[in-house]
């Protein structure tokens, strides 16, 4: 046979070859390319992505994400880590048009010889393209039909985006190991910086990670094999090979987004606030950028106070259980809260006390007492007579309530009951005023619940049970123009292409273009009058400077404040305020119980004054703003008599409503019968005001 018939044979084999091979190729491009999934949504790919949560000052406190992903354009891609991916991946990834017949020919060259005992590397053929149509479309069960569909969207893909798009689409999905998908991610997780200023080690590195993401007991073997691939394929010399090998992997063996332990607390009510507004699948994988209200130098200075409490309180003492706290800072204009504490450990405990615990709130009550008298006309030197109150029945039950100094003063002006929180005086006041009217204030306030039922006699004086929280919105209305307000942990969301989104339908407030804190002085009606309101405020800035409060005293700052203890002292209370600052302080066991000798409100007020001893430092005096209408005037602390006509004891300045006046002169007192207590005439009058 001459040789131009053996090559026209041939060439008939080779075209008939040919055309079996299109032939069979269209057969299966019609047999598994109709219901191929649509590929080109890959145009706008936008993969889940780690919602990140920030302090007010920028700060990032903590990530939130099932899949931890960070996206990084191709134009972001350090030259040598694309390289370290082709040359360990897909050798020929620039050249091919989805599918690569000759890393298919040595493949299976490659495998055929390892099948019959030659020493030679099993090995697949999938480019870096059938990867991305695989991650993205298919499953990865190993059968024929899976890979023929993957390679018919390789080519499909190839026709569609340029190289760099496939390569920014694998290099952002591809699972690397501890829970990173993508480069992005996965230089955070194992290295701790972002993927501009890895190094080629380490570039190389997480190239070697496709093949076994969760296996790194061979890390420098693996990444040596990349550089030895790089060298090989040209991207770098083999002198730039040697000193990347020698270079230490410092891999954070399982590094995670660590929060610091103080806002903890804070991270979480965020969590929860947001899962019932956004929902579980945007919080988790749109890459949100939150900004909170909270700020770092206050978290930790209450975090710090709150602790340094307990650790005081709890060392020395035996028990399985610890007395727990909690604490809670908060712009009283606009609702913000700028710092909060839970409880002594998130990690034992993520129970939160100053949100979740409902506890009776105790004499920190007695403010919302006294305000529905002043707003009915009763003077701040009003007298109320502390004498024995016998008969009295609450329920079926006599009640006989008592001072906690056992003593009684006789009569003593409406400011001085309350700076010194007398027991006797608010009872008489309650039943003078009525109950319903003594409870509606708290009510109205936000401190006990709109709804409520069995309005009694002990429920305003205490026995209510509230949250830390309400407790603190409630008291932000004495200073902030008696208007209601809603706590605010987070001032705006941002989606990931930096779009506000949020605003009144997730409880957020609509902030302005710039991103300004908004205005909310208008957003409700008052619920109580200024002068009223600033006769309050004015009695609890007593309180501090003379009173029940001493302790939460800031030198050079005006503070005002209030302390709380219930019966037996299982809860402890203070709640205090400068002008644009307040801060509420609990302190008690989970199950209540008796706290022990020693131990009260001036626990609590100590915790505030190390808080705003930090919070102030360096800040101007801020006297609370004074309403127009009220006339000052010196007074006797003791009778509420003019200090012109009672000039001995403590003088101090009082604020009077047009209409009300000092008392007149004092009627001395007389010693009762019993001899243990001191009462004045019974003909003593309510000076100031109308019932």
């Amino acid at each position: 046979m001459n040789l131009k018939k053996i090559f026209r044979i041939l060439l008939n084999i080779i075209f008939w070859c040919f055309t079996a091979g299109i032939a069979a190729l269209a057969a299966l491009v019609l047999i598994y390319g109709n219901d191929l999934p649509d590929y080109k949504k890959l145009a706008t790919y936008a993969p889940p992505v780690a919602t990140r949560l920030y302090a007010s000052d920028g700060s990032l406190l903590i990530e939130y994400a099932e899949e931890r992903r960070v996206f990084i354009d191709f134009a972001d891609m350090p030259p040598q880590l694309v390289n370290a991916f082709v040359a360990a991946e897909d050798q020929n990834f620039w050249r091919h048009p989805g599918i690569d017949m000759q890393g298919i020919i040595r493949a299976a060259a490659n495998n055929a010889l390892g099948a019959m005992g030659f020493h030679a590397n099993f090995s697949g053929a999938s480019t870096i393209t059938q990867q991305v149509a695989k991650n993205f479309f298919l499953s990865s069960e190993r059968t024929i039909s899976r890979k023929i569909k993957e390679a018919i969207l390789a080519l499909k893909l190839e026709r569609t985006f340029s190289k760099q798009h496939i390569m920014t689409l694998y290099l952002n999905q591809i699972f690397l190991g501890a829970r990173a998908y993508g480069v992005g991610s996965a230089a955070l997780m194992y290295f701790n910086k972002p993927v501009t200023e890895l190094t080629l080690s380490e570039c190389a590195f997480l190239a070697s990670l496709p093949k076994a993401p969760n296996n790194r007991d061979r890390a420098v073997e693996r990444r040596n094999y990349v550089l030895r691939r790089m060298v090989e394929e040209g991207y770098i010399t083999q002198d730039q090979a040697d000193a990347a090998a020698a270079e230490e992997l410092n891999i954070n063996s399982g590094f995670t987004a660590q929060m610091e332990p103080a806002f903890q607390y804070f991270a979480e009510d965020v969590r929860r606030q947001l899962l019932g507004t956004i929902g579980r699948e945007q919080l988790y994988n749109e890459g949100l950028y939150i900004k909170t209200t909270i700020n770092p130098e206050y978290q930790r200075a209450a975090s710090a106070a709150l602790n340094k409490a307990l650790d005081n309180y709890n060392n020395g003492r035996g028990g399985s259980e610890k007395l727990q706290g909690a604490i809670i800072v908060m712009n009283p204009h606009t609702g913000r809260i700028l710092a909060m504490a839970g409880g002594r450990s998130f990690a034992d405990s993520s129970f939160n006390r100053a949100t979740q615990a409902y506890r009776q709130v105790g004499s920190t009550i007695k403010p919302f007492v006294y305000l529905a008298a002043l707003e009915r006309g009763m003077s701040p030197q009003a007298l109320i007579l502390d004498a024995p109150i016998v008969g009295m029945r609450e329920g079926n039950r006599e009640w006989r309530p008592e001072n906690y100094d056992k003593k009684f003063m006789g009569d003593v002006p409406l400011r001085l009951a309350l700076e010194t929180s007398r027991n006797v005086p608010v009872v008489r006041l309650v039943e003078q005023i009525g109950v319903h009217n003594a409870i509606d204030a708290a009510v109205r306030f936000g401190v006990y619940p709109a709804d409520m039922r069995n309005m009694n006699l002990s429920m305003a004086l205490g026995s209510g049970e509230t949250t830390l929280e309400r407790l603190v919105l409630g008291y932000s209305a004495f200073i902030n123009g008696g208007r209601a307000i809603e706590p605010k942990l987070v001032d705006y969301v941002e989606d990931r292409y930096g779009r506000v989104i949020g605003g009144d339908a997730h409880k957020m407030v609509a902030w302005s273009d710039d991103l300004t804190p908004p205005d909310l002085t208008a957003q409700s009606d008052a619920l109580s009058d200024s002068q009223s309101l600033y006769q309050i405020v004015s009695i609890l800035q007593g309180a501090v400077e003379r009173g029940t409060g001493r302790q939460a005293r800031v030198p050079g700052h005006t503070i005002a404040g209030k302390t709380g203890t219930t019966n037996d002292v299982k809860d402890v209370w203070f709640v205090g305020f400068s002008k644009n600052l307040i801060v509420g302080v609990y302190m008690g066991y989970d199950t209540p119980r008796p706290m022990g000798k020693g131990a009260g409100s001036h626990m609590a007020a100590s915790v505030f004054a190390d808080f705003m001893n930090v919070a102030l430092a360096g800040e101007k005096n801020q006297p609370f703003s004074v309403p127009d209408g009220l006339t000052f005037m010196r007074v006797n602390r003791r009778s509420g008599a003019s200090a012109a006509v009672d000039p001995n004891g403590t003088i101090i300045q009082e604020a009077f409503k047009p209409g009300q006046r000092p008392n007149p002169a004092p009627i001395a007192p007389v010693r009762d019968t019993a001899g243990d207590a001191v009462v004045a005439p019974a003909a003593t009058a309510v000076v100031g005001g109308v019932f």
